[in-house]
């Protein structure tokens, strides 16, 4: 591929989404970084159900990427008003 090269961005609407309540841990193995998404759920097979937290995904980026996703989240969340030095 070219130096600068352009790569166009194709949507996919079906692609999946996951409901997240946390990032529960991360890993760094060969220049990649894992991170481990997590849920809050609930065992409704007992009356009350206990509650427990379960791995609902996995998210394996090259280091460049992963802080790339940190920069623009973290940019991104200030501009919808988010106050991180009130934290």
């Amino acid at each position: 591929m070219a130096k600068n090269a352009t790569l166009n961005f194709v949507d996919n609407p079906d692609a999946p989404e996951i409901f997240s309540s946390g990032a529960t841990e991360f890993f760094v193995s060969n220049g990649n970084i894992t991170v481990t998404f997590e849920s809050v759920r609930a065992d409704h097979s007992q009356s009350p159900g206990p509650v427990y937290r379960t791995v609902v995904s996995r998210i394996v980026m090259p280091a460049a990427a992963a802080q790339g996703l940190a920069v623009g989240l973290f940019d991104f969340l200030e501009k919808q008003g988010f106050d991180f030095k009130k934290a």
